[in-house]
């Protein structure tokens, strides 16, 4: 049946009333592939929201690569767990920016009409980690319009009223749904895990990319002294208009990179580290000591020289593995010089509110490269997956343009080609 999504702008319905149906990209079980292939367009019925749910009329989506990989199924299926065995689809999106429409019993702090940003930590009220630890520690934990079916590619979803933050109004619908998922996640890493205070030196490796940007900001509104690695000299100039004291393009020092190469030839291992022993002096020239902090998500092919560059006593914090998951470095440079590495997942509710606070206030600001209309969303995740993009892509789903809804004044999204 096809699908009109031509006034997707205009509701017949008034908040606090739900329509039937609505227009949503969803991938099912036995169309796993090719982004372009899997996300199809279909009337899906809208959901009620239960206890401590709220239902949000999507103003703009974010694109995330958590989506790209639902779309392959690949490597593993969502289809095997979170809420999808009831529901049978998967409506991806995990960054969404949109006003309040219906709310579940027992939710107080928020009414029909509110403009919010959600972000996309879940977990069940009952755990007790959620109650006193944290919600990251809780064993229902999950990450909504990933690990859950109701994102944000829709026009409407459902999220936890924990979810919900104060929309800045200073920004547009698109560039407030641009930041939530890798800001937050880079937040939680500086600012709570490794403690970030002024006068810290920080490395941040991919310091262009889609978390590098907001690390490098959050040392800047820090007070600490940020050193970005990037891929060109083109991006390090971003780097440091965002706020870095210098760049250093890691093409300068490639053989410091752990490959399967070096890791199996001693001679090759010993060009490596002498590689890094380079690259470590470059950074001590740059911040005048080695660093307090490494921010790492790349992985295998830089953690060793990361354990390595980090100070004694210093901190490396580590949120994913992009070159790889399986790591390996001289443990020696560890426990010797007393070195400590930190695993950090996303953020909680209170961390998300205090980074959207200095958004709010202009502190940091998103870095978008492209907006696309509703109809762009198998496309966006299709050049993710082809490594096409060039930097974070917001989708329109409610709102009527890319610069819609933003009603004060403020310096709103940077907009730049981006990448690691």
């Amino acid at each position: 049946m096809a699908v009109d999504t031509s006034n997707l702008t205009n509701l017949d319905v008034e908040p606090g009333t739900l329509p039937e149906t609505m227009a949503a990209w969803v991938i099912r079980k036995e169309r796993e592939g090719e982004p372009k292939d899997a996300f199809q367009l279909e009337q899906i019925e809208v959901p009620e929201p239960g206890a401590f749910e709220v239902i949000v009329r999507v103003m703009a989506a974010g694109v995330n690569f958590n989506n790209v990989w639902a779309s392959l199924g690949k490597p593993v299926s969502v289809f095997g767990y979170g809420d999808h065995p009831e529901y049978g689809h998967h409506i991806g999106g995990s960054d969404a920016s949109g006003i309040v429409w219906k709310v579940g019993e027992g939710v107080t702090r928020w009414k029909p009409g509110d403009e919010v940003v959600v972000h996309c930590n879940q977990a069940s009220y009952e755990d007790v980690e959620v109650h006193g630890l944290d919600p990251l520690a809780a064993p229902s934990q999950t990450i909504w319009g990933y690990e859950t079916t109701w994102g944000s590619f829709a026009e409407f979803t459902k999220v936890q009223a924990q979810q919900l933050l104060p929309r800045p109004q200073n920004m547009s619908w698109a560039e407030a749904c641009s930041y939530g998922l890798t800001y937050f996640t880079a937040y939680r890493m500086l600012m709570d895990k490794c403690k970030l205070q002024a006068g810290h030196n920080v490395l941040i490796w991919g310091a262009a990319g889609g978390l590098g940007v907001f690390a490098t900001q959050l040392c800047k509104a820090a007070g600490a002294n940020a050193v970005g690695i990037v891929s060109s000299d083109e991006k390090g100039e971003l780097v440091k208009q965002l706020g870095a004291v210098d760049y250093i393009n890691r093409s300068e020092f490639g053989e410091m990179m752990r490959t399967d190469a070096n890791l199996t030839d001693p001679a090759a291992d010993k060009e490596r580290f002498r590689a890094s022993r380079g690259f470590a002096n470059r950074v001590k020239e740059i911040l005048g000591d080695f660093p307090d902090i490494v921010f790492e998500h790349v992985g295998r092919a830089t953690f060793p020289t990361s354990v390595y560059v980090v100070k004694p006593f210093g901190k490396v914090v580590i949120c994913g593995a992009t070159s790889g998951f399986q790591l390996d470095f001289d443990v020696r440079y560890l426990w010797m010089r007393q070195k400590q590495i930190i695993g950090s997942h996303f953020a909680n509710a209170y961390e998300c509110m205090r980074a959207n606070e200095l958004m709010a206030e202009g502190k940091i600001r998103p870095v978008l490269w492209q907006t696309m209309g509703f109809e762009g969303v198998p496309t966006a995740h299709q050049l993710m997956h082809e490594n096409k993009h060039l930097g974070k892509i917001a989708v329109l789903v409610g709102a009527e343009s890319e610069d819609a809804g933003k009603t004060e004044d403020g310096p709103g999204a940077i907009r730049a080609e981006v990448g690691a």
